[in-house]
């Protein structure tokens, strides 16, 4: 066998290949590969001219600070059984890989949805948040919530919702900035039922994305995918609305971060411990080109921060010393030879660019070494929206 690998983009005939293999990988058929490959970069690793390696990227902007920023969303990876665990670590290279294309054109994040956090920690990833399905009784829901006087209807106007979710994504951190074939996407692939929320002769206030499920012994539930909200009263309506699913259905799962990160359904539920939280893969971020990420992601309009700050280098054996100034809802990083006042690892700066420490307590647990003044002022800068990725790929 040789041991030489190539890498190269996927054709016709090597996505054919990638597809299968990735069948015999995964033990399933992954369907996003062939519904996908349109929109993506896919690459493959070759040895002696056979597909033993691959996976997509897609180059989506992510919204941060209120801003989209450029990010490699990396999806469907795999390695052929037989290769996993050689000296040549295909895994990371098809990574760097796929990254690198993408970074031509223009990524300075990547994303990635992974079960294997150590792995990905390994590689330069951290994740910002924790990731949650939820589970309640549907009875519970219909008990805890009122429904209000709005209107509900069935189906939906894609611009109108589109620009719905556009408009509430502003507010968090790392949902994506949707292209135009995620809404097809999601529906060939979920089978979604949907429902709009409004005030009479308002505009929309809520979306609902679902489809019933099956359990495979007996029973059924309701499967939420999206879950837009745009105030109190609409989420507790929509929320109510599921609940009133009980006849049919025993239970709403939330399915991952489709629930947004407030406290709506823990703070209304009548019994302790109705609704159910599973552990899901993580969302992770990397930090690619850290002056670049920084100049495009939104900042807070009436800070005024000048921070003196070094951060792990990409290979993680040394520092580099930067200025961080934020000003008039900018900021810039320059290199610097100033004495730093805070030191993050590249792993910490990916957490705190996207919002995850919304303390300096929780900054100074998770490591990040600075002195009080300057490490508020860090803190402060991105504490202003919540972590949030409510766009599983």
């Amino acid at each position: 066998m040789s041991y030489s690998v190539k890498f190269v983009q996927a054709d016709e005939v090597l996505l054919g290949e990638f597809d299968a293999l990735a069948e015999r990988s995964y033990g399933h058929r992954v369907e996003d590969i062939m519904l996908l490959h349109q929109y993506a970069d896919t690459r493959v690793a070759l040895r002696d001219g056979r597909v033993v390696a691959g996976g997509m990227g897609f180059l989506i902007p992510q919204i941060f600070g209120g801003q989209p920023v450029p990010s490699a969303c990396l999806a469907s990876e795999c390695v052929a059984p037989e290769e996993r665990g050689g000296v040549q670590f295909l895994a990371v290279r098809m990574v760097e890989e796929r990254i690198r294309a993408l970074r031509e054109r223009g990524a300075v994040l990547a994303t990635i949805w992974t079960s294997s956090n150590g792995y990905a920690r390994r590689l330069g990833w951290e994740a910002p948040a924790q990731v949650f399905a939820w589970s309640v009784p549907a009875d519970e829901l219909k008990r805890s919530f009122e429904p209000g006087d709005l209107d509900i209807t069935y189906g939906d106007t894609r611009d109108d919702v589109d620009q719905f979710q556009r408009d509430l994504a502003l507010h968090w951190n790392g949902p994506l900035s949707r292209p135009a074939w995620w809404s097809s996407w999601q529906q060939e692939k979920h089978s979604l039922t949907t429902y709009r929320f409004s005030r009479k002769g308002q505009p929309l206030s809520g979306f609902l994305a679902l489809t019933p499920k099956r359990r495979e012994y007996h029973g059924s539930e309701l499967v939420v995918q999206e879950f837009w909200a745009g105030d109190k009263e609409t989420a507790s309506a929509m929320l109510s609305f599921l609940g009133g699913h009980n006849s049919t259905v025993d239970s709403v799962r939330f399915e991952r971060t489709s629930l947004p990160p407030y406290p709506i359904l823990q703070h209304n539920l009548h019994r302790n411990g109705a609704a159910v939280a599973h552990a899901k893969s993580g969302w992770m971020i990397r930090i690619l080109d850290l002056q670049e990420a920084v100049r495009l992601r939104g900042w807070p309009a009436g800070l005024d921060a000048t921070v003196p700050i070094e951060v792990g280098s990409e290979g993680g054996d040394s520092y580099d010393r930067f200025v961080l100034r934020i000003s008039s809802g900018a900021a810039e990083l320059s290199p610097s030879r100033v004495a730093s006042e805070v030191t993050l690892t590249r792993r910490q700066f990916a957490a705190w660019y996207a919002g995850g420490y919304g303390t300096v307590t929780s900054a100074r647990l998770s490591g990040v070494r600075g002195t009080p003044e300057m490490l508020s002022l860090l803190v402060r800068a991105t504490a202003d929206r919540e972590p949030w990725m409510p766009d599983h790929f």
